[in-house]
């Protein structure tokens, strides 16, 4: 069954950005809890670290966040379909 590469894109920088918006939230609303988890998943201590968070800020990198999962969608759902094309 092929995929059908724009709407796989739209899918998955809508979903990209939904998760963005609510890290983002979390963030603001437990700064410490969120820089520790943080530090676990990147495997460095980020407590000595600040978060530097604004509403500008959030905008821009979740547009950006989302714009580069929908290219990444886009390229997978392609790689996906050629695939199939080959069997």
């Amino acid at each position: 069954m092929k995929i059908q590469e724009n709407a796989f894109a739209i899918a998955c920088a809508a979903a990209f950005a939904i998760i963005w918006i609510v890290c983002s939230l979390f963030v603001m609303a437990l700064p410490n809890m969120m820089s520790d988890m943080t530090g676990k998943m990147l495997h460095t201590d980020w407590q000595a670290m600040r978060w530097h968070m604004s509403v500008l800020g959030v905008l821009i990198g979740g547009v950006l966040w989302a714009f580069l999962a929908g290219i990444l969608g886009w390229f997978i759902a392609k790689i996906y379909n050629m695939q199939l094309q080959n069997s």
